[in-house]
């Protein structure tokens, strides 16, 4: 009799996945390190039992007719991979996290997380680290292309596969990368353009929290594309020091009193955007990128109009998964073009079901 033993993770996974596409993901215990998952098990009752010929599919072992061989397909659970960003562990990034922690559980995975805290020259070295390690697959963002790009040419040359994720959407193929899994920032700005458009906005302040970040100048860029008035594209300091933030873009505010808008290009400089403004008494349009519990809070209050959604916690997930896809059963997906997670928008149209979900911690 012929025997054959799978897990059933990577195909409850895939599924989970492909449910969470479809709707709008944070908090996580942001402590860097190793995080490690165990043994995977399927939703509902597909918890791994023995399932006799036809009919009754609950996972774990199928018996059918032939012979007395016994096949085992490996849940891969000695494979490890690394996750190397420009995380700075604050709110966007403990989603990210959460996501590659929950596919390392389901696919019984080892994942480090490794977190550069917006230094380029440490990410290089974290990819380096990856690699020395003999890492099984590296996911990494891309924010500062002119440096990261060649460490990551070189892992590929090594034999490991790479999928950029969040940044690295135009340079992705460069490197050798499987894929991309993100969002295309430019369109994501055209987004936002149009909606500021229905808001009647004539002048917007766009500011921005990292200097160097090419997806953060690329939502700017966007926005200008579709906007009909006037953008004014800044760095107002970073999301470690809001005092400062704010009292930058307080400052920009004061000088031109014909901006009606600002667009922050994160959810933590959204917030300070609207802080300064209601500091001012300026009541302008306010908008964001991106998912924190206070700006979500915000736009149910109408405090703020929008936020531009890319979907961070499949920006974690994804990657893991398509990585050990490829290693266990050399699978790819995109065919060539980049997965996209976003983007959508949460308005106070939905912001009370995605409320729920940020509590939960999976947007």
């Amino acid at each position: 009799m012929r025997k054959l033993r799978m897990a059933i993770a990577p195909v409850v996974a895939f599924s989970l996945v492909v449910a969470a596409c479809g709707g709008d993901d944070d908090g996580a215990d942001d402590t860097g390190g190793e995080a490690t998952g165990g043994e995977a098990t399927g939703g509902g009752d597909d918890t791994g039992g023995e399932a006799t010929g036809g009919g009754d599919d609950t996972g774990g072992e199928t018996t059918g007719g032939g012979g007395d061989d016994t096949v085992d397909v490996s849940q891969g659970s000695d494979l490890t991979f690394h996750m190397v960003t420009h995380s700075d562990d604050g709110p966007f990034w403990s989603v990210v996290k959460r996501g590659a922690e929950q596919a390392a559980a389901d696919l019984g995975v080892n994942v480090v997380w490794l977190g550069s805290n917006n230094d380029p020259g440490v990410q290089v070295q974290m990819i380096e680290q990856a690699v020395s390690e003999g890492s099984d697959g590296i996911a990494s963002a891309l924010a500062s292309p002119d440096q990261l790009i060649g460490p990551l040419q070189a892992a590929v040359g090594a034999g490991i596969p790479v999928i950029t994720l969040n940044s690295g959407v135009n340079d992705y193929q460069t490197i050798g990368a499987l894929t991309h899994v993100g969002q295309t920032e430019l369109i994501a700005g055209n987004g936002a353009g149009e909606r500021f458009n229905e808001l009647g906005a004539t002048k917007i302040l766009c500011g921005r929290q990292e200097e160097s970040n090419v997806a953060l100048e690329e939502r700017c860029q966007g926005l200008a594309e579709t906007f009909q008035g006037e953008v004014v594209d800044q760095f107002m300091g970073l999301d470690a020091d809001q005092t400062e933030q704010q009292n930058n873009i307080a400052a920009a505010l004061q000088a031109d009193p014909d901006i009606d808008g600002f667009m922050g290009t994160g959810p933590v400089i959204a917030m300070s955007g609207l802080n300064a403004s209601n500091d001012l008494g300026r009541g302008l349009h306010v908008a964001g990128f991106d998912i924190t519990p206070e700006i979500i809070t915000a736009i149910e209050e109408g405090s703020i109009a929008f936020t531009v959604d890319q979907q961070q916690y499949l920006q974690g997930y994804i990657p893991i998964l398509l990585l050990f896809l490829n290693v266990t059963n050399q699978n790819t997906l995109g065919g060539g073009l980049p997965i996209l997670t976003g983007p959508g928008f949460v308005t106070p149209e939905n912001a009370a079901e995605v409320a729920a979900l940020v509590q939960a911690g999976t947007r």
